[in-house]
């Protein structure tokens, strides 16, 4: 992996960082097939139980696309009579999202401070986000004359519903941590400087946790978003065998009976 993006697997845990700090983690190509090859390596591994999802300094999280960057791929396309600097959408954000929101197992998004444009994607995209109070939150994409992308047209509005995801999509501002938890865009606010200990604390008690019940509850709810009831219920049927027959369901009623705390193994 490029130090763009850091990549570290312990006590079943990815921890994927976002590391170009001087840039407010800004997303270069080189940080997005970083990003895009970590994350897909998470979804691969057996071994990786759980995400988590970060960025190092202390001024953000991700700003979103590099502009800088961005600038000059443009004048080079208008050079060349070429088209390929949105290209970016197809091979890099959307299979960036596709492996977040699809992995079959929790992520959880520690956001320390901006997310905008495709930051604030990324972190959507996370089954659970917990924040710093000092976080902020923009969609940005409008100020920049485009539309949504990183799955931000998808996610946004399951979470705080089509009226006000239009609001903040059309009229881009930053909103604050608590305006974030308010309309149900995080899940957990926390002072800026416990942010990390926690998440991680958070993060590996989902590493420890039913791997195999966790990502049936996530296929579940996002299949439950978009079919109906009869659907919902065939699908909890389904999911429910699945999840009945792993040895994980099977350690959690013997520790039950013997009133003890299940030591599960992901399977």
């Amino acid at each position: 992996m490029a130090d763009t993006v850091l990549y570290e697997v312990s006590d079943g845990l990815a921890t994927i960082t976002l590391n170009r700090p001087e840039a407010m983690n800004a997303m270069n190509t080189e940080a997005k097939v970083a990003l895009r090859d970590a994350v897909q390596a998470a979804a691969a591994d057996d071994a990786v139980r759980a995400v988590l999802l970060t960025a190092a300094g202390d001024r953000a999280f991700c700003v979103g696309q590099d502009l800088k960057e961005h600038v000059g791929s443009l004048v080079a396309d208008r050079e060349a009579g070429s088209g390929q600097t949105m290209s970016t959408v197809r091979e890099h954000y959307n299979p960036i999202v596709r492996a977040l929101t699809q992995m079959p197992k929790p992520v959880v998004a520690a956001v320390n401070g901006v997310a905008a444009g495709a930051g604030f994607g990324f972190a959507l995209c996370a089954d659970y986000r917990i924040v710093a109070d000092t976080a902020t939150f923009n969609t940005s994409f409008a100020g920049v004359a485009l539309t949504a992308d990183s799955g931000v047209s998808w996610t946004l509005p399951r979470l705080v519903g089509p009226g006000r995801a239009t609001d903040l999509l059309l009229f881009p501002r930053s909103i604050s941590a608590q305006e974030a938890f308010e309309i149900g865009a995080v899940n957990r606010i926390v002072p800026a400087a416990e942010l990390a200990d926690t998440a991680r604390k958070l993060a590996l008690m989902l590493a420890a946790g039913p791997t195999v019940a966790y990502a049936a509850l996530k296929e579940s709810v996002a299949f439950a978003a978009d079919h109906s009831l009869d659907e919902a219920l065939d699908k909890e049927d389904e999911l429910q065998t699945r999840a009945g027959a792993s040895q994980d369901h099977a350690i959690a009623v013997q520790a039950f009976i013997a009133k003890e705390k299940p030591n599960y193994l992901g399977r």
